[in-house]
């Protein structure tokens, strides 16, 4: 009768691991990062929102290193070499009308879309937070009259208000920001205000209501907190409009002013050879097209990971 090999022994997961999977966490820490783990690992067998996430990245790493990835100066003419194709030496993706490297004036112009939606994600989600949270809370006069507020903002498209509002502040890539988030917060409130009905009415806000907790501390200390997941997941989502919001004012000449390599109006400046010599507008659309895709796809995949009433079966 012939032993059997004995089965090769289980390898023992690192203490790092087994820290961060117990299901027993010892502190406030250790449980938050059990669940940041936990969420992190759900988000990464989302392949599609793993890509979304890639292309993010090298978003912020191309804005970060232009000056050292960009082959040319973006805002260097040379009438010589206008309208080249795509693929001609020294210039992979072609040049302009005015002889300016398209793919320099596209690293380049990363900088300019990270920095309106960041600012806009900033500001945007931050006020509707407040509005939201605050008419939810109150309830009475207060809900009512910035809920009818909110409902004015929204009757309105996004972009024909943002025209109006950069109309009167002036054209400029600091206007165009400011005007773009003053359309955007309104859905935060909408999302804001229907998360704290369901929480101020909870057993354990009456607790601390009993403690002697006013509005304030409860409203951005318990209420808020539980609001941060589904604004995370509407910001996400939203990139993608803000991103076409901003090419949309710069394509009519209301965002970033030449010679900023900013791509809406890189799009405005190449329509006029859109037949000819269609790289011109088409380049900086596929980056618009590219990066908004990256946030609708990470936004997908935070939808599942924070919002389990939303989760895919």
């Amino acid at each position: 009768m012939t032993d059997l090999a004995a089965p090769p022994p289980r390898a023992e997961p690192a203490p790092a691991e087994s820290w961060l999977n117990t299901d027993t966490p010892q502190s406030r820490l250790q449980a938050r990062a059990v669940a940041l783990y936990a969420g992190w690992r759900k988000l990464r067998s989302n392949h599609l929102a793993m890509l979304g996430l890639g292309i993010m990245l090298a978003l912020v790493l191309m804005a970060a290193f232009a000056p050292y990835l960009a082959p040319h100066d973006p805002f260097t003419q040379n009438l010589a070499n206008r309208l080249q194709p795509i693929g001609s030496p020294g210039h992979l993706l072609g040049t302009d009308s005015l002889g300016r490297d398209i793919l320099s004036r596209i690293i380049y112009g990363s900088r300019i879309t990270l920095y309106i939606v960041g600012l806009v994600a900033l500001i945007a989600p931050v006020a509707g937070l407040i509005v939201g949270t605050v008419a939810g809370y109150l309830g009475g006069i207060a809900d009512v009259v910035l809920m009818r507020i909110t409902d004015i903002f929204l009757a309105f498209p996004r972009l024909v208000l943002a025209l109006a509002f950069v109309a009167a502040l002036g054209a400029g890539i600091e206007n165009a920001v400011i005007a773009i988030s003053l359309t955007a917060w309104p859905p935060y409130a909408r999302i804001a205000r229907a998360e704290t009905l369901t929480i101020r009415s909870s057993d354990y806000i009456s607790a601390i209501r009993i403690q002697g907790a006013g509005p304030v501390r409860i409203i951005t200390k318990h209420i808020w907190p539980l609001c941060i997941s589904s604004l995370i997941v509407r910001v996400t989502l939203d990139m993608a409009g803000i991103i076409l919001a901003a090419a949309g004012l710069g394509f009519l000449g209301l965002g970033a002013q030449p010679p900023s390599p900013e791509w809406g109006a890189m799009i405005s400046e190449g329509r006029k050879f859109i037949l000819d010599h269609w790289w011109v507008a088409t380049v900086p659309g596929l980056a618009i097209f590219t990066v908004s895709l990256a946030f609708n796809l990470l936004g997908d995949g935070l939808r599942d990971v924070l919002d389990p009433k939303d989760a895919k079966e």
